[in-house]
């Protein structure tokens, strides 16, 4: 029987693709090539695709109804590193039990989250 495995992608519109390959780049760090970025699936975390009610506030302040969530393993370096691009932060949340997480918006308006899973247990 045919099954769906997992997420293949998220698609955005930009008006420059180049320079929104050139900002993942420099402020996540994002290997983006022609294509886009490719990522192998991680060893701890997963792909989840979810519904939110239209009257949600979850991807304030952006005005997109879409938004990216990135697995990271280290959620301070990663704020950091944007911070030191001069994108700062919109807040963290390190007490929820599924991991650590903290938002960004990138220059096109699109909520980013990025999700530090707890580790692995042994």
């Amino acid at each position: 029987m045919a099954a769906v495995l997992g997420l293949g992608g998220l698609f955005v519109k930009s008006g420059d693709p180049v320079a929104m390959g050139a900002w993942y780049r420099r402020v996540l760090g994002i290997d983006w090539s022609e294509f886009g970025a490719i990522f192998p699936h991680p060893d701890r975390g997963f792909t989840l695709i979810s519904g939110f009610k239209q009257t949600s506030t979850y991807f304030d302040p952006s005005p997109l109804p879409v938004m990216l969530n990135l697995i990271v393993d280290d959620l301070d370096g990663m704020l950091e590193r944007a911070r030191a691009e001069g994108v700062e932060p919109l807040g963290r949340d390190d007490s929820d039990p599924n991991g650590r997480f903290g938002w960004l918006i990138d220059p096109w308006g699109l909520k980013i989250e990025l999700w530090e899973p707890p580790a692995k247990a042994d």
